[in-house]
């Protein structure tokens, strides 16, 4: 393929290739997600966000009379995954940096639903509901007990005494989203992840939301209290609301536009 255009993106460091698919006609294969994610062939990323009109899309073609857009989004091993907490906020800012929204509320469809967006006008941090936390029966995670909790896709919540003192993060369970947390403080915790099909990156905002939620139940944090996330790429807000819906606030950075030819 040749003359693919594309932005790139992040959300602490949590990066992203965004591919305009307007009329719906990118075929998005497994081979050409990992060619694009590759860090030395490619562009470099942790993952893919097609921007394809919900109408256009049969995943999304249910939600298309309440959210105009969709977030088409792929693991780097080039695998579809269900959602993506710094990416629906990357792809809010892209939308409205190129014109295709306004600031302000947003609502775009993802594979877990219709989720509402706020981008500030500049930029300032971007905010989503996230929808309602699933907390399930702990889950072994290499021989320890770990809560489970789902965002829409599956999460693996480990405390540790320290996040800097764990090394190279590896993980037999390649079905999960583990976060290793670390308390600092009340309301202040910090984390690492080894993120299913991709490894550990600089950052993950539905595993930001898993880890509040798993260390709220564990300290008996009451709901409603925002906590500050520390994550190797930066730092992330999460709130636990009392009608059960995770709320993630942090950094959504565009870097560049160009075209890409592989």
């Amino acid at each position: 393929m040749t003359g693919l255009r594309f932005w790139k993106g992040h959300g602490t460091e949590n990066d992203f290739v965004l591919l305009p698919d307007p009329d719906g006609l990118l075929d998005l294969t497994p081979d050409l997600v990992r060619r694009l994610c590759d860090r030395r062939a490619g562009l470099g990323a942790d993952g893919v966000l097609r921007v394809v009109p919900s109408a256009l899309d049969p995943d999304a073609a249910p939600y298309a009379e309440q959210a105009r857009w969709f977030m088409d989004y792929r693991n780097a091993d080039g695998s579809v995954a269900e959602m993506c907490g710094n990416g629906v906020r990357v792809y809010a800012r892209y939308l409205v940096a190129a014109g295709l929204a306004r600031s302000g509320a947003l609502r775009l469809a993802t594979r877990r639903g219709v989720l509402d967006v706020e981008v500030p006008p500049g930029d300032g941090p971007v905010s989503v509901d996230m929808g309602p936390a699933e907390v399930g029966e702990d889950v072994d995670v290499d021989g320890v007990r770990a809560t489970f909790v789902s965002m829409g896709n599956p999460h693996a919540v480990v405390p540790v005494p320290s996040v800097a003192a764990l090394g190279q993060l590896t993980t037999t369970r390649l079905d999960l989203n583990v976060e290793y947390v670390e308390d600092l403080g009340p309301a202040e915790i910090a984390m690492r992840v080894h993120e299913r099909g991709v490894g550990e990156t600089r950052s993950c905002g539905t595993g930001a939301c898993a880890a509040v939620v798993a260390t709220a139940l564990r300290t008996g944090t009451a709901r409603g209290t925002a906590y500050d996330v520390h994550v190797p790429g930066g730092r992330l807000v999460v709130t636990w609301r009392e009608d059960g819906h995770v709320v993630l606030a942090g950094p959504a950075v565009l870097l560049a536009e160009g075209v890409v030819h592989l």
